[in-house]
C-alpha cells in the first residue's frame, strides 16, 4: 500500500482515501445508515485511514453525522477531513449561497465537531471560495481553529492557482481539492504548479469521472434523481461521446488484466508523489477492487494513449452554475 505525506504537515496516509458523500446523497437514495456504517469499517480493516465529507453532504449535515456514529470508537483509526462554505437549509436542503466569513467559519466548524464526535477535525477545507470575502480573511479564521487546537491542518477546494499561492501567505495549505482525472485535467495549467510551490498535496476528487471511467454505463443508465443527470458531461450526444471514449481505457485495463477503476486511479496516483485521490462507492466488492490500484504500473505508453483522452471529453463537468464556483 502506497502512503504520502500530506502537504507540508507530517502526517503520512495510504495514497486512496475514501470520498463518503455518495453515502447520504446526490448519486441517489442515501444508503442505509447500518450498511454505510458497516461499509466504512470494512474500508479501516482494508487499510483506508483518509476519510472525507462536508457540512453540505447530506440534509442536515447527514453525512458528518454517520461518520461521527461509524468512527466514535475507533477515532484513533481514522483521518477525517470535512468543509464548509456552501449553505443548505438544513431541513430543506436548499442551496442558499456562499458563506466564507470568519462568523460562518466558526458557526460551521462547531457544527462538524459536534456531528463528526470528536474534538479535532484532522483536515478542514474552505469547499468553495467565497468571492465576496478575501481570501485572506478566511484563512485567518481558519487559522485560529488551529491555534484553538479544533483543526489540525487546512485546505481549500477548487481554488485558483492565484487565490492558493495569497491563501498561503496567511498560513500554511496542506491541500488542496480539486477533480482530477483521465478525464478531467484542467487544473494541470495552474492549480498543480501552485500546489507544488506552496507544498500542498493535490486532494484529487472523483479520480473515476463519477462513475464513468469505471465502465459502468456501458450496461447501466442513472436512475431518477441522480445528481449527475444536471451536468453536461452525461447529457445528449456529449454523454454518448464520452462512454465511448472509455473503450480506450478498457482496452489499456484488458493488457493489464485489471479493472478500468484500477487503471483510472493508477493513472491518477501516477502524476506525482503528492497526489492523494478519493475514491467513493456503496459496495465492498468495488472497495475492495479498488484499492488493487496500488498494484497497477502504468508503461509509458499506456500513460500517453490514456494522456489523449482528456482533450476528447465533450462538455463541462458542473452545470452552469457549478462552473461559476469553481477555480475561485
Amino acid at each position: 500500500m502506497k502512503k504520502r505525506t500530506l502537504g507540508n504537515t507530517k502526517r503520512e496516509l495510504p495514497a486512496i482515501g475514501f470520498g463518503c458523500m455518495g453515502l447520504s446523497e446526490f448519486y441517489g437514495p442515501p444508503i442505509e445508515q447500518s450498511a454505510a456504517i458497516k461499509l466504512l469499517h470494512e474500508a479501516i480493516e482494508l487499510g483506508v485511514q483518509h476519510f472525507d465529507t462536508a457540512e453540505m453532504y447530506g440534509i442536515g449535515g447527514a453525512n458528518e453525522t454517520l461518520l461521527g456514529k461509524a468512527f466514535a470508537d475507533r477515532r484513533d483509526q481514522v483521518f477525517i477531513a470535512t468543509k464548509f462554505g456552501p449553505m443548505r437549509d438544513f431541513k430543506t436542503g436548499e442551496f442558499t449561497g456562499l458563506d466564507g466569513s470568519p462568523k460562518n467559519c466558526r458557526r460551521a466548524v462547531e457544527g462538524s465537531l459536534q456531528r463528526l464526535r470528536t474534538d479535532v477535525i484532522d483536515l478542514y477545507y474552505l469547499h468553495r471560495v467565497d468571492p465576496s470575502i478575501p481570501i485572506e480573511e478566511t484563512v485567518a479564521a481558519m487559522a485560529e481553529l488551529v491555534a484553538e487546537g479544533k483543526v489540525r491542518a487546512i485546505g481549500l477546494s477548487e481554488a485558483s492557482g492565484a487565490t492558493i499561492h495569497r491563501a498561503a501567505q496567511v498560513y500554511p495549505i496542506s491541500a488542496v481539492q480539486s477533480e482530477y482525472s483521465i478525464f478531467s485535467r484542467d487544473i494541470e495549467a495552474d492549480v498543480i504548479p501552485a500546489c507544488l510551490q506552496v507544498g500542498a498535496s493535490l486532494v484529487a476528487y472523483s479520480p473515476l469521472g463519477r462513475g464513468m471511467l469505471t465502465g459502468r454505463f456501458k450496461k447501466e443508465t442513472l436512475g431518477k434523481g441522480d445528481w449527475r443527470l444536471t451536468t453536461p458531461r452525461y447529457q445528449g450526444e456529449a454523454y454518448a461521446a464520452n462512454v465511448a471514449l472509455v473503450d480506450e481505457i478498457e482496452a489499456v485495463a484488458s493488457v493489464k488484466s485489471c479493472t478500468l477503476a484500477q487503471v483510472a486511479l493508477a493513472w491518477v496516483m501516477g502524476r506525482g508523489e503528492y497526489i492523494l485521490p478519493l475514491m467513493g462507492t456503496s459496495k465492498l466488492e468495488n472497495l475492495k477492487s479498488n484499492l488493487g490500484a496500488y498494484h497497477v504500473e502504468l508503461s509509458d505508453g499506456e500513460r500517453a494513449t490514456l494522456d489523449t483522452l482528456a482533450d476528447r471529453v465533450m462538455g463541462d463537468r458542473y452545470d452552469k452554475g457549478g462552473m461559476a464556483i469553481i477555480n475561485g
